[in-house]
């Protein structure tokens, strides 16, 4: 009776003690987190991009002197389109709240046109700096949209008249004012990866500069010209 209970008594010891072990080995084992990355807001941003400026000049006014016929609304002006490669630096204040500066000289040949219709008025140059204040859309992943406003202030130089005769005319001075005007614009970025992403940008300006004019040497001639402007573009975007 006593060896039959032997091995019981045994087998009751080794069970006691594996128990604890086996317990051991079923609990939980510790769970470690990674603290997310947080990574350094810099508030700069580039863009090199190709503009295209497009004028629409049709409601601007011809004053010639003395000769109604070739006034108008008999007469207007019409303004070559450009395209330029442009620069813009953008500083974002908060994430979302960023003002751009974009950079870019254009050229533009001036013609008349109804009753001036093939005459030759002149060429001149324009730095058009247009500073935006911008609020960017975070939501949308890699997309990111934005609206701005703003304000232009353009400086023609480089001017040049035509001085080619046309049906007994010829435009042998100009002389356009530099000009301030309102801007408003809208576009998005879509990053690439964190630093490089693709641009499309347009902006509005209603730019409408004096001007004035010199036909044979003798003839005044003023106005406005409502160049009011498009400003299409597209690039690359840099984002330190």
């Amino acid at each position: 009776m006593l060896m039959t209970a032997a091995p019981v008594v045994v087998a009751a010891a080794l069970g006691g003690g594996i128990m604890p072990v086996q317990a051991a080995d079923l609990a939980p084992a510790p769970l470690y987190t990674k603290a997310p990355r947080i990574e350094a807001f810099n508030p700069w941003m580039i863009r090199l991009r190709v503009l295209g400026v497009l004028p629409d000049a049709g409601a601007s006014s011809v004053n010639v002197a003395g000769v109604p016929s070739l006034s108008s609304p008999n007469s207007t002006l019409s303004i070559s389109d450009q395209v330029v490669p442009e620069l813009d630096i953008t500083y974002f204040f908060t994430r979302n709240v960023a003002a751009e500066l974009i950079l870019g000289v254009t050229r533009h040949h001036i013609t008349g046109t109804r009753a001036l219709d093939g005459l030759d008025i002149g060429k001149a140059s324009l730095l058009p700096p247009t500073l935006t204040l911008q609020y960017h859309f975070t939501d949308f992943g890699a997309f990111k949209p934005y609206v701005g406003a703003g304000i232009n202030y353009s400086v023609f130089f480089n001017q040049s008249s035509a001085n080619t005769r046309f049906a007994g005319l010829a435009v042998t001075d100009l002389h356009i004012s530099n000009r301030v005007a309102p801007a408003i614009q809208f576009g998005f970025d879509y990053m690439v990866d964190r630093h490089w992403g693709l641009n499309f940008d347009v902006k509005k300006l209603w730019l409408r500069p004096d001007y004035s004019a010199t036909v044979n040497n003798t003839i005044p001639v003023t106005g406005q010209a409502n160049i009011d402007p498009w400003l299409v573009s597209g690039g690359i975007t840099y984002r330190f």
